[in-house]
């Protein structure tokens, strides 16, 4: 369940900013890059010209939890197949004490700002989205670096619940589809005792509507497009689709080719599928 509960990191956004190298846009960049110091300082003073909005914030918080992720070697770990090796992967886990607490505040920022916003406007969309996101990555450090996998569902629901009424707004607010169809994925992929006891507003469970709303983000989707490439890879492997992860993750390697997860991964299929790297 924690590896679907992850896939929630770094909900999507629909194009509330201008795309500026020196915005939000170039901060995603260099952090899919895994330059994650240059993409925090991007951050800063983005934020800086605007400290009433909560947008940069959840970035921040995103950031912060990608860092941990690829310095436990968790992203990596979701490419593998033999959930008993991620289980042995796992156990070794030690947390970055500095980059908790830094995440902690960082989503903290995010509530402060966007719960005044949303006083003012209930229907908000940048504070929506901005409590999207935050519940999406809280969600994942708790089930990912915590491993409180179960606890963990609590934020996903309000992630969901931010995502549906975005949605309900706007219907071509595509990047919010990552997180509801995440939340089919992932709800499709319980054992029926649990999915019995656990709701997501508008949310059936179905694993094939999951996956029509994460391509649906890789075609129009802003700011993370890429994410949803990443999930549908990991999906493709784990259900058996290698030709599929490779599309994805051939657009990622070419994208981001300072990301050295996509090129391994990315290399590892195409000799599953007897693909000359050459």
């Amino acid at each position: 369940m924690s590896r679907i509960l992850a896939l929630m990191a770094l909900l999507g956004v629909s194009a509330l900013a201008a795309a500026e190298p020196n915005g939000i846009d170039g901060a995603l960049e260099r952090m899919y890059n895994q330059d994650y110091v240059a993409a925090h300082g991007i951050l800063d003073r983005y934020s800086a010209t605007r400290p009433q909005d909560p947008l940069p914030y959840a970035f921040q918080a995103s950031a912060y939890l990608f860092y941990e992720l690829d310095r436990l070697g968790i992203l990596e770990s979701e490419f593998l197949v033999d959930d008993k090796q991620i289980a042995e992967k796992k156990k070794k886990l030690d947390p970055d004490p500095v980059n908790r607490e830094k995440f902690l505040r960082a989503v903290h920022e995010v509530e402060i700002r966007s719960d005044a916003a949303l006083k003012t406007d209930p229907n908000d969309p940048q504070a929506l989205f901005a409590m999207c996101i935050a519940q999406g990555v809280t969600t994942d450090y708790m089930a990912f670096v915590e491993k409180k996998q179960f606890s963990s569902l609590s934020p996903a629901k309000r992630s969901n619940g931010y995502a549906q009424r975005l949605l309900k707004l706007d219907p071509k607010f595509y990047d919010a589809y990552l997180t509801a169809g995440i939340s089919e994925y992932m709800l499709g992929s319980l054992p029926f005792f649990i999915r019995w006891l656990v709701h997501f507003d508008n949310v059936d469970g179905s694993k094939a509507t999951g996956v029509d709303r994460l391509r649906l983000v890789a075609r129009e989707g802003h700011y993370f497009k890429p994410f949803s490439k990443i999930m549908l890879s990991i999906i493709g492997l784990r259900d058996k689709r290698p030709q599929e992860a490779q599309q994805w993750l051939t657009e990622l390697a070419r994208d981001y080719p300072e990301n050295r997860l996509f090129r391994k991964e990315l290399a590892k299929v195409n000799i599953k599928l007897g693909v000359n790297a050459n």
